[in-house]
């Protein structure tokens, strides 16, 4: 029988929660949807990702978070999606500011398309 002094248990759950906390924060988010949900010029919200039809065919997806203060974004007009929290608009093209107090650039994530399936990888 092994005995675990306080000591252990306390380092051993620091390192498990600590683990899977990094794991949670550097993992992106999933996301799957029907390209043909996906506006031409435009982008619809799923699951925390803005996925986007820049032209026909061509498809991107960025975070819903706002990298100015963390909040969500919840409007889109065509191509541009504007954070309701601060009013920083960012071009969905390039995920680049548009105007605001926002500075930083939307973050992209990596697409892959799969028969008539769009998601993040």
């Amino acid at each position: 029988m092994t005995i675990c002094s306080r000591r252990m248990f306390l380092l051993g759950s620091a390192t498990t929660f600590a683990g899977a906390y990094l794991a949670a924060c550097g993992s992106e988010p999933s996301a799957e949807i029907a390209a043909t949900d996906i506006p031409v010029g435009s982008g619809i919200i799923v699951d925390g990702v803005i996925f986007t039809q820049p032209k026909e065919g061509e498809f991107k997806a960025y975070s819903q978070t706002c990298p100015h203060q963390q909040n969500p974004i919840t409007e889109i007009d065509g191509m541009t999606a504007t954070c309701p929290a601060h009013h920083t608009s960012y071009n969905l093209q390039d995920g680049s500011v548009i105007e605001g107090p926002g500075r930083d650039p939307l973050k992209e994530y990596e697409v892959s398309q799969e028969g008539s399936k769009v998601s993040t990888a």
